[in-house]
Parts: structure tokens; sequence; C-alpha cells
């Protein structure tokens, strides 16, 4: 999902970065309520930069990488898991890959705005986590993130081929499904350790 440097102009790039910290910034309020958050926000930031770091394959014109997203969305919630992208993004650019940093606005909305549209959708009416419905949520989110690069790679300076992005789009249908399994194991786990009401809690209505 990462876009690399070269392919977006300097001024999507600032207006991406606005809409970053913008969004951010909307959720801050939430975060700061709720000291908890910030501790789970860290335990999201924790998990998904492992997991980024420890599967990442270039496809295309982007990479394919292990997110971690339903597992973290539902075991910890909406606000943890947005600001664990944020975080994690930002230690991926300081630590690990400098040139990463160029993006990290537009990185982070491909992560982020996928997660608030399934938050706003399926998060509201949370139903049964069967593995079919967590397939669903799986399913949505990495069609999000997979548009989302398709919108930054179509307004790019650097002409990419429809083909190029499908193959790095298709790519994706192992990971929901490894994903989903994940996602199953951990949640079970936590019922039978916590009971139910930690992820029931992260998908009800009023929830961040």
């Amino acid at each position: 999902m990462h876009i690399e440097p070269g392919y977006v102009a300097s001024a999507k790039i600032l207006v991406a970065n606005a809409a970053a910290i913008a969004l951010v910034g909307s959720q801050s309020v939430h975060l700061l309520k709720a000291p908890s958050q910030i501790v789970r926000s860290l335990l999201a930031a924790v998990f998904f930069t492992v997991a980024m770091q420890a599967f990442h394959l270039p496809v295309g014109p982007s990479e394919l990488h292990f997110l971690g997203a339903m597992p973290l969305y539902l075991s910890l919630g909406f606000i943890p898991t947005l600001f664990g992208f944020a975080i994690g993004l930002l230690v991926q650019g300081l630590v690990f890959d400098p040139s990463d940093l160029v993006h990290l606005g537009v990185n982070f909305l491909s992560l982020a705005l996928p997660l608030v549209l399934v938050h706003a959708t399926f998060g509201r009416h949370p139903g049964a986590l069967s593995v079919g419905s967590i397939m669903k949520r799986d399913a949505a989110y990495y069609a999000g993130v997979t548009l989302m690069v398709g919108l930054w790679l179509a307004i790019a300076e650097l002409a990419t081929p429809f083909s190029a992005w499908l193959a790095f789009a298709t790519a994706y249908a192992p990971i929901v499904v490894i994903e989903t399994v994940i996602t199953r194991v951990l949640l079970q786990t936590l019922d039978r350790s916590q009971g139910s009401a930690l992820p029931r809690h992260s998908l009800q209505p009023g929830s961040r």
C-alpha cells in the first residue's frame, strides 16, 4: 500500500498531509478523553509495525503488506487502530525507511480512510462476529486500501498501467483470508480469557 516517492506531485502531497492532520486532529479529542485509549494505541502501533516489517513484498506499483487491520480494530477499537497506523507509519519512516516520510500523509490516508468507512458501516451494526462477517469486513477494508492506492496512481505524475494496479489489488486476496483466520483466533482467545465484552465493545455505535 506504499506509494513510492516520485509518483505524487508536491502540491498533492501537501493536500494529503493537510487531510491526514485534520483526520488525526478531529479524533484526538476522543483519545484524550480516555487515557486507556492511549495505551491501546501504542499496542496497536507496535503490532502494526511488527506486522509491516515482518511481511512486505513489492507487487506492481506498490507493496503487499500484512496490515493487521481487523485484528486491531475488532480487539482494540477504532481510535487505537487509527492512531496505531499513524504512529506505526511514522516509526517506520524514522527508523526503517526514511524515504517513506515523503508520503507519510498519503500512506496514512490509504489506511485510515478505509478504516473510517468500515467503522461507519459495519461498526454501527456489529452483529455476530462469524468467520463470514469478519471476512466481509476484511474484504471491504482491503478493497478500500487498494482503491486508495489506485486513486493516488491515477493522479500521479508517472503513468501506471491499469494491469499493474490490478495485479497489486488481486494480490491482497490471500491476505484477506489469512487475516480473517488470525482475527477469528484472536477474538476467540479474548473471549475465553476476558469474556466477550472487549471485542464487542469496539463495535458499539458510540464506541471510539
